[in-house]
């Protein structure tokens, strides 16, 4: 299950991830993305266990849609995945949030359900089941 949870730090929009960027769960993530109209987006990928082929192809699909990703602290595997599949030399990898966006005063979080086409709350989350 993937849970997708929206912040805005100054003008960039991070979505942080949790859980399995999966065959499935990747569309909460496209989900996520398109629902921003920013072209700069930074995913926190410090809590996601696993990537798999679905996954990458959602990274290659918002990359080709001009969206710039940037991708903050991988996990192992994740960051494994990525070399693999050579996208860490195609994609921006940050190891901590300073060089990813700056600085770190949240203006807005806001979770949301994937499959729901209005936020739970006045935040943006979602969550794939």
């Amino acid at each position: 299950m993937l849970h997708i949870t929206a912040s805005q730090i100054d003008d960039k929009v991070v979505l942080q991830c949790h859980g399995r960027i999966v065959r499935g769960d990747e569309t909460a993530l496209l989900c996520a993305a398109i629902r921003h109209e920013e072209r700069d987006l930074t995913l926190d990928l410090t809590n996601v266990e696993s990537i798999d082929a679905a996954g990458i192809g959602a990274l290659i699909s918002l990359r080709a849609a001009g969206i710039y990703l940037r991708l903050l602290n991988p996990s192992k595997p994740v960051r494994e995945m990525l070399r693999i599949t050579e996208l860490d030399t195609i994609l921006e990898i940050c190891d901590s949030r300073q060089p990813a966006i700056g600085q770190t005063e949240v203006v807005a979080a806001s979770p949301m359900v994937a499959d729901s086409p209005t936020p739970v709350t006045p935040a943006l989350a979602f969550t794939a089941t």
